[in-house]
């Protein structure tokens, strides 16, 4: 939902991520919407979406192994994670789900595929490896399959964590714990 309380809502079947403002039915198209496909201006099974204070929405693609960016009034997307086919590269994502934007446009991505959360700084090609990584594990630095949904820090460390602001930083707050929870 934006400030403006749009409801924002992606469809597996149509491949595509409506706006819906407040009082409407029908909706309006602001990412997809041309049938399923890898193309700049189509989605293979968008989970979730992200939308920023420009109105900017970011869609995990999950068929398609990458996070898309869609300008406001855009027709197609541009790719600001992944985009290399599916794998456990540094340009590459595997099935991703959450999403989540800091103010500097940092893409924060939970890799469900990998068992990682990764960030991909603005305007990069790469992202790196924040949290887990390696297999679904019990803890040094692996996402724990445990039902709890626990996060491990390394032996010795301390718990700590980021701030997801407008320094680049994560913090524990709501979107990082869905962030977290879908990389499950």
């Amino acid at each position: 939902m934006d400030e403006n309380g749009s409801l924002y809502v992606t469809d597996w079947v149509k491949d595509e991520v409506r706006r819906y403002r407040r009082g409407e039915c029908q909706g309006t198209v602001v990412a997809g919407g041309n049938g399923r496909g890898n193309g700049l201006d189509q989605l293979f099974y968008p989970h979730y979406v992200f939308v920023d204070r420009d109105h900017s929405v970011y869609v995990s693609d999950w068929g398609n192994d990458r996070v898309m960016k869609w300008v406001k009034g855009a027709k197609q997307g541009i790719v600001v994670a992944g985009g290399q086919g599916g794998g456990n590269g540094l340009t590459q994502l595997s099935y991703p789900k959450g999403v989540v934007v800091d103010q500097l446009g940092t893409v924060y991505v939970a890799d469900w595929g990998n068992a990682r959360i990764m960030r991909w700084p603005k305007g990069t090609t790469q992202g790196s490896v924040i949290v887990g990584g390696n297999v679904r594990g019990n803890c040094d630095g692996d996402m724990s399959n445990n039902p709890a949904y626990r996060l491990c820090w390394h032996t010795g460390g301390t718990a700590g964590g980021y701030q997801c602001g407008s320094m680049g930083n994560l913090d524990n707050s709501n979107s990082w714990e869905k962030l977290i929870y879908h990389a499950m």
